[in-house]
């Protein structure tokens, strides 16, 4: 491992370690079989949501069981694509992943904070733990990634010294004085 990364990369890789393989693996479940993939444990937040509060036909609850299962491979997938350019910026000791890193904090908090708010609705407590603690380890992620710069990029605090322009006092705006 490097020893110049920022604890927001690191973060992040540990991050992609998680939601890559349980989201594939809950979207896998929905592929294979969409309304018992859809009333799985980790999606059981927003089966019961869409099943209570709306009155969608069964297509229409496969169609959302789809768009949820498209949603986590899409978030999966910018993880993946984090994890290939940190990759590839430990080999050639260059940065930029944050973009692709960013892109599955901010969709990855949006799902999962909808979960949240489906799980609190239909009163599923078990869902309703597994969403926020997801939902806090990527809103913090996202803090961290704001919070966090790299230090190749900060400018420096020291002025240069200018020896072609001469220093005037505060007061003073003549430079005769």
């Amino acid at each position: 491992m490097p020893k110049d990364w920022r604890i927001s990369t690191f973060n992040g890789v540990l991050l992609a370690c998680y939601f890559i393989p349980s989201w594939v693996i809950s979207a896998m479940k929905i592929w294979v079989s969409p309304i018992r993939g859809f009333y799985d444990r980790t999606n059981i937040a927003a089966a019961m949501y869409v099943s209570d509060f709306t009155s969608l036909p069964a297509m229409g609850t496969i169609r959302v069981a789809w768009l949820l299962a498209l949603s986590k491979v899409i978030v999966a997938a910018f993880f993946f694509v984090f994890l290939l350019l940190v990759i590839r910026a430990a080999i050639r000791n260059k940065g930029g992943a944050d973009e692709a890193l960013a892109f599955a904090l901010g969709v990855g908090s949006f799902i999962s904070m909808a979960s949240l708010i489906a799980a609190s609705k239909v009163g599923e407590l078990a869902a309703l733990r597994l969403h926020a603690s997801e939902s806090l380890l990527l809103i913090g992620a996202a803090i961290l990634l704001i919070v966090d710069t790299d230090q190749a990029t900060v400018p420096s605090s020291e002025p240069a010294a200018s020896a072609a322009e001469p220093h005037h006092s505060y007061f003073s705006s003549s430079p005769n004085s």
